[in-house]
């Protein structure tokens, strides 16, 4: 604060310097034109050799005098650049701290500010507070509904974050899709000093589904209009943002423009920036009332307790309903309304310079709102076309945009120095956890996998999908990571039913998927496959922690266990479904077997049946999965058995057995000390042994594995001695933790270890 006081100081008396010199010079040359009291002239035509008056030493005197002038100008004028630089180095200006913000922008009461500012002096600045106090929290309301917003209010939040020095407390208003969407994605990002709160945006439906909205958004474009009702009743002020904005600059700055409003100002706005509300965009174009252009609502500055004080509900209410009966619906949902009751009460308003919210919508005139890239502060996709929209600068704002986009989102778990913060019962059980481990042991790394809380999206594209009434339907689950995305499309084809996958990916490699799935055909015209987003963190491959989210998010009475690499026979779907009526898995523990096969060739005339797979087995075209490698993870599914039978045949539990199985959903998750390669399935199966699920065998039912180059994690464990060594101890230690739990009954798995 002290070194604030000292600039201002500068900033004056430099101010003071311009003004003082020039005047003292001018007087000190206007009393050297006297001579005697009478005026000497400087005219030229009375100062040349044959005036009387004209002798050597005036002469001298004038050179002097005009050496002086030209002395004093550049003085001036180096005082003047000074003063200029001054003026953007001041608080005022700097982005890096929380003091109060001017801009030389028009923006109401602005520029009135900044020349109080100055009149007053220093003494009554350097004795405020600054208006965002280090450890403040900062209010913002986002409205967000279904698959494509979450993902977009992940870039907001991003943004934000990014450039964020306080606390922020989030109001989001989502429907029950966007909810399970951003809780479950928020619970696992853990980003300190960030309160989320979620209020039911079906619940508000009925508040305005009254008025008819042509909009795109919806009827949850309309939702920002009953905030005042919606937020806590304690809640003074809040920042309202679309899903759709990007943040260039601190939050903190925007939240320090509430100082600012005076009198009645309520919202704070910032002006349409095309020329909808002039209404001269086509012939016959009739846009809602507005002033002047009208203002945007992208970003909005509301003081909450005025407005429930002004009676906010009843006041846009009646607006809307009069402009309803001759307009017949809204254009651009509640921006509209909004501009339809400023109309009528333009005193409400406080207008925020443009920079606030740069709008890249068709025929916008954002342009005029920046000369360089750091007058930017906040950029609004409200074109329809979004990042497609037409702009001569739209490149820059694209790459700024695809830089939080593609962002690791896990690099925002900074803490907020000196602020205290909200005790997070999960953060501070993960912390327990890990300072329980020994760093010093060789293994540690495998250990800590164990704990980490990986971020999760889930539903990462859109999805929609009833179950069959008849509680038959079985869903297929599967994980992977980005180099198996060319199995997706063929999966499809050969599965018809849902799908449950989770895809290990970073920030940048989701955008791939995303844009990959958008160009796809296939996977496009699928809306039964959920996709769910785990981010990459740590050096291994959490096998087991993918499998147990797509496990855990299907909404089928049954899941069939599967791995990406495999493709299901044509017609398992509908094979599967009628199994599990005939073997009522719904009422005795089961786990049916799909038998596994492999082929060495990457074109495969798929068998279109069993007696077709058998001729190939014959051929050596296809082998029963793994035999030439790890013969004891199917061996006992006994295919010898399989190529006659005709019907479901049980088989016993054995050592290392991995078997592809379909259960009930309610069976038992995947032990997450297994990450990478190895032992991932078997401890799986062996767990459901344990539990006394029977192993039964589909006589009709088969899958085939595609080849693939190896993974990064069986390299590992092929070339690392300590990887297999780690490996073995975990092994171990699971085994004793089925002892402790099981019982008596969990000592044939040590046994049979020991005899293999």
């Amino acid at each position: 604060m002290l070194g604030i006081c000292r600039g201002r100081r500068k900033f004056l008396a430099a101010s003071l310097t311009v003004l003082f010199v020039p005047a003292v010079t001018w007087i000190y040359l206007f009393a050297g034109s006297f001579e005697d009291g009478k005026p000497v002239s400087l005219s030229p035509l009375e100062s040349q050799p044959h005036s009387p008056r004209y002798t050597a030493s005036s002469q001298r005197e004038r050179e002097s005098l005009e050496v002086r002038m030209r002395e004093v100008e550049e003085e001036n004028r180096v005082l003047r650049k000074q003063l200029s630089l001054a003026q953007s180095r001041s608080p005022a200006h700097h982005r890096g701290n929380h003091s109060k913000t001017y801009s030389m922008e028009e923006g109401t009461g602005d520029s009135e500010s900044l020349r109080a500012g100055i009149v007053a002096g220093n003494s009554s600045e350097c004795g405020q507070q600054p208006a965002v106090e280090k450890c403040e929290t900062i209010h913002v309301a986002i409205v967000c509904a279904g698959y494509n917003a979450s993902r977009d209010v992940v870039t907001l939040v991003k943004s934000v974050l990014f450039h964020r020095r306080n606390p922020l407390h989030l109001h989001l208003i989502a429907d029950a899709i966007a909810k399970q969407i951003l809780a479950t994605l928020f619970e696992t990002w853990m980003v300190p000093a960030v309160r989320i709160d979620f209020y039911d945006a079906d619940e508000l439906k009925s508040e305005v589904s009254w008025i008819p909205n042509k909009h795109y958004s919806g009827i949850y474009g309309l939702m920002k209009l009953v905030l005042t009702k919606t937020l806590p009743s304690n809640l003074e002020r809040v920042i309202v943002l679309d899903t759709d904005i990007t943040f260039a600059t601190d939050i903190a700055e925007l939240w320090a423009v509430f100082h600012k409003f005076k009198g009645q100002q309520v919202l704070g706005l910032v002006e349409n920036q095309s020329d909808w509300y002039l209404g001269n965009l086509w012939k016959n174009h009739r846009p809602w009332p507005a002033l002047g252009r009208g203002y945007n609502t992208g970003v909005i500055l509301l003081l909450l307790d005025k407005l429930r004080k002004m009676k906010w509900e009843q006041m846009w209410r009646l607006t809307a309903e009069r402009e309803l009966m001759s307009m017949l619906s809204t254009s651009l949902a509640d921006q509209d309304i909004f501009n339809a009751v400023i109309k009528q009460n333009p005193f409400l308003v406080y207008q925020l310079p443009c920079f606030w919210n740069v709008q890249l919508s068709d025929h916008t005139r954002s342009e005029q709102c920046y000369r360089d890239v750091s007058d930017l502060k906040v950029i609004h996709w409200n074109s329809p076309k979004k990042l497609r929209v037409k702009n001569k600068h739209v490149e820059f704002f694209r790459n700024l945009y695809l830089t939080f986009l593609e962002y690791d989102g896990n690099l925002l778990r900074r803490e907020l120095f000196g602020c205290p913060s909200e005790t997070d019962v999960n953060s501070e059980n993960l912390q327990k956890q890990l300072s329980e481990l020994d760093e010093d042991d060789l293994c540690y790394e495998f250990r800590r996998e164990r704990f980490t809380v990986h971020r999760t999206h889930l539903y990462f594209l859109h999805y929609e999908y009833e179950p069959a009434s008849d509680n038959t339907d079985v869903t297929l689950v599967a994980q992977l990571s980005m180099d198996r995305l060319q199995m997706l499309e063929a999966i499809c084809k050969h599965w018809e039913g849902p799908i449950s996958l989770a895809l290990y990916l970073s920030d940048a490699e989701a955008q791939q998927f995303l844009r990959y799935a958008q160009g796809s055909e296939v996977l496009m015209s699928r809306h039964n496959v959920g996709y769910h987003i785990v981010y990459k963190e740590g050096q291994f491959y959490p096998v087991n922690l993918l499998r147990n989210v797509a496990m855990k998010h299907i909404s089928t009475p049954y899941m069939f266990l599967s791995d990406i690499d495999f493709l299901p026979m044509y017609g398992l779907y509908e094979y599967l479904r009628k199994s599990v009526i005939q073997l009522d898995l719904a009422n005795t523990k089961k786990a049916l077997i799909v038998p596994a096969f492999e082929t060495l060739r990457y074109r495969l005339s798929f068998p279109k049946s069993k007696a077709e797979l058998l001729s190939m087995l014959d051929m050596g075209t296809l082998f029963t999965f793994r035999y030439h490698v790890w013969t004891k993870g199917h061996a006992p599914t006994n295919f010898a058995k399989w190529r006659t039978a005709t019907t479901p045949y049980r088989v016993e539990w054995e050592a290392d057995f991995e078997p592809y199985v379909v259960v009930r959903k309610d069976c038992p998750e995947y032990d997450r000390r297994f990450v990478g390669f190895g032992w991932n399935k078997v401890a799986h199966i062996m767990e459901l042994d344990a539990q006394e699920y029977e192993f039964t065998v589909l006589p009709n039912a088969y899958m085939i594995h595609m080849p693939h180059a190896p993974s990064f994690d069986i390299t590992k464990f092929r070339s690392n001695k300590q990887y297999r060594i780690c490996l073995k101890t975990l092994k171990e230690e699971f085994q004793q933790d089925m002892s402790r739990h099981y019982g008596f009954a969990a000592l044939k798995y040590l046994t049979a270890e020991n005899n293999s």
